[in-house]
């Protein structure tokens, strides 16, 4: 019997082979229903950034649930806790004076920001501007926009044509984007998402300079920045609360989740700039568009006391130490002959690239067998992105694990 249908599993293999049930968790550690224990490579999926077993963020949660669970942030309707966390968030924003449209997750989130680009320009009579432009390599979810944004093949082969004015650049040259901007016409584009590092692709850092480049081109031909930091954002990026923020991108509009509550609950948030939203806050022009759980009370009592912990605990530095310990650990392993390179240096990420991108589904269970839970991703690159509270001891824990996983 196997009901449960996992997401991007070959289930014929999960059938055959069995699920691996993860029964709790305990700081940068997680527990199978044996009581084995295996450290936490990647945070969940990249959210656990206060690490497991927060009974500080459960107890917030179960008072926010007795005293109302959730309501609706439809209309002039909200509860104080979501109330709450806007002001929270827009006070810790890139752009001073952001406003912060809840949704319920990062997939949610960029097709927020999707509808808002287009409709944007819409309100100011520029409704020509309606083509997206994601990058090669890039994750920006499983919605039908997102899915069109992303610049991973597999994730949209069978699927046809979902949303028409989409454009894939190279991820990491400037002049590709500058290139279709002369093609197609600036008058004719909407926005530009960026993942400030290439997430579920591959764990790609940005080089040096790129990301200012693509922010300044943008500004050059009126075309809106989309700074997508579903994984970076809430201190991923090491020492801030945002990449954003790190290199000064001063993003239009910033889809975040993930971090938010640390996993605990479902929750994203897109931020809004200033002069992006005023069309919207003048009056008389409805952004018809919103979820039933966007802002949910729980989640963001789940919110509030994450972030209380991140701030209390000083793990943006803690994120910035990684940044630090993560890269000098693992570089070893690029000398290993199945490893392609290791890339790392900035934020609490890193990727372990495999010479045989087939051999990760099989390292993965190798790391198991070694005590260490991690994942595959893009093509096989063997993703790092662990809780803030992992100490520089479980991060050599983490380094020999994968040497002996590797063999």
């Amino acid at each position: 019997m196997n009901a449960l249908w996992h997401g991007f599993a070959d289930m014929g293999a999960v059938t055959r082979d069995g699920a691996f049930v993860v029964a709790r968790g305990d700081g940068a550690y997680v527990y199978d229903t044996d009581g084995n224990r295996y450290l936490d490579a990647t945070a969940g999926l990249w959210f656990a950034n206060v690490g497991h077993g927060r009974g500080e963020i459960a107890d917030a949660v179960a008072e926010q649930l007795r005293t109302i669970a959730h309501y609706s942030n439809f209309g002039d309707l909200t509860e104080p806790a979501t109330q709450e966390l806007a002001e929270k968030l827009s006070a810790i924003a890139p752009v001073p004076g952001s406003k912060i449209f809840f949704t319920s997750g990062g997939s949610d989130s960029v097709e927020t920001a999707a509808k808002l680009a287009r409709r944007y320009w819409h309100e100011q009579g520029r409704a020509d501007k309606k083509i997206l432009v994601g990058r090669r390599l890039a994750y920006h979810g499983m919605h039908y926009a997102s899915t069109s944004l992303g610049g991973l093949t597999p994730n949209k082969e069978g699927y046809g044509v979902l949303v028409e004015d989409t454009r894939t650049v190279e991820w990491n040259d400037a002049k590709a984007l500058l290139a279709l901007i002369e093609d197609v016409g600036a008058e004719r584009i909407a926005a530009f998402f960026c993942e400030p590092i290439i997430g579920a692709g591959g764990v790609y850092l940005p080089p040096e300079g790129y990301l200012a480049e693509v922010r300044q081109i943008c500004r050059d031909h009126d075309i809106l920045f989309v700074a997508d930091e579903v994984v970076t954002g809430f201190g991923r990026i090491g020492g801030s609360w945002f990449a954003s923020t790190r290199f000064d991108l001063q993003p239009d509009l910033m889809t975040t989740a993930k971090g938010l509550t640390s996993g605990y609950l479902p929750m994203g948030a897109v931020f809004i700039a200033p002069h992006l939203a005023e069309p919207f806050y003048a009056g008389g022009v409805w952004f018809r568009h919103g979820y039933t759980y966007g802002g949910h009370a729980g989640a963001a009592a789940a919110a509030l006391a994450n972030l209380a912990i991140v701030e209390r605990e000083g793990l943006l530095e803690e994120a910035a130490r990684l940044e630090t310990t993560l890269h000098t650990a693992l570089a070893p392993l690029a000398d290993h002959p199945r490893v392609a390179e290791v890339r790392s240096g900035l934020g609490a990420v890193a990727a372990v690239q495999l010479a045989d991108p087939a051999e990760g589904p099989g390292l993965v269970k190798a790391l198991r067998a070694q005590g260490i839970s991690g994942r595959a991703a893009g093509a096989g690159a063997m993703q790092i992105s662990p809780s803030f509270v992992m100490t520089d001891a479980q991060v050599a824990e983490l380094a020999d694990g994968f040497s002996r996983a590797l063999g």
